[in-house]
């Protein structure tokens, strides 16, 4: 299964000028390397403008679902849909949808964790429901959102669950980049399985992101990482089929004792 990730530099409040940088990337992605699977960072229709979401977040995804929904139909490709500010019963979440390709939404989640250092329970609501996996192409999947990244019960939930695929859509920060290396391959090893992450770069209000958008396989091995500070296109196939062998040699989930925890 062929990935490509946009590690994009994000143009901060100005979701229009954002899909177009998408639209643009998609058709030059899709006519070089032609992946089974696309994934975008976390707010990527605004970035991190928490002080003016109120003007900028979009109603129940009805910008971002049916522009996905077109990519997908158009290319015949799956998408992970980053995620988007959202407004929702009175309430901003930052919402992920997950697209396959038939543009049919498959998929759609609330991130749970605010960051208490951007004061993110000041500008959004934290999810309310618990992750569940999803299926593209037959294989299961989940999905969580950057901060959510330093829960491993999320990660380890949908490992009990099937997922063979753990996605981290981020705006993660140069100054923790060493925490983004080190959980991700803590993730992957102690699930076994695959992780993808598509994290952002450029600089807002101060804030530096740290890019190294990363896939990682079930042993912990990097496959791919994203340089520093470089907008650029992560592309790697992913044999999916270690995910079992690696579970089969190094059985954890039937050497757990979850009574005892």
């Amino acid at each position: 299964m062929k990935y490509a990730i946009y590690q994009m530099e994000i143009v901060a409040g100005k979701p229009s000028e954002n899909r177009r940088k998408v639209m643009e990337w998609v058709e030059k992605t899709m006519e070089s390397t032609s992946p089974d699977i696309l994934v975008l960072p976390e707010m990527w229709t605004t970035g991190y403008t928490l002080s003016i979401l109120e003007e900028v977040a979009e109603e129940t995804g009805q910008d971002t679902i049916p522009f996905l929904t077109e990519i997908s139909k158009r290319f015949n490709v799956n998408i992970i849909g980053g995620s988007v500010a959202n407004k929702k019963n009175g309430c901003i979440y930052n919402s992920s949808f997950v697209v396959n390709r038939l543009g049919e939404l498959v998929y759609e989640y609330d991130k749970i964790h605010l960051v208490p250092m951007l004061d993110e329970h000041l500008y959004l609501e934290g999810g309310k429901k618990k992750v569940s996996i999803f299926e593209l192409d037959g294989i299961k999947m989940g999905l969580i959102i950057c901060y959510d990244l330093r829960f491993p019960e999320l990660s380890r939930e949908l490992a009990l669950k099937g997922a063979e695929v753990l996605h981290v859509v981020a705006e993660w920060p140069t100054v923790r980049k060493e925490h983004w290396h080190t959980l991700q391959k803590a993730r992957a090893i102690e699930n076994q399985m695959f992780v993808v992450s598509c994290n952002c770069v450029g600089t807002y209000n101060n804030v530096e992101y740290a890019g190294m958008s990363m896939i990682i396989d079930p042993w912990g091995s990097e496959l791919s990482i994203g340089q520093e500070q470089s907008e650029e296109t992560i592309v790697n196939d992913l044999a999916l089929e270690l995910t079992a062998k690696v579970r089969k040699d190094v059985p954890v989930f039937s050497s757990r004792v979850p009574e005892l925890y």
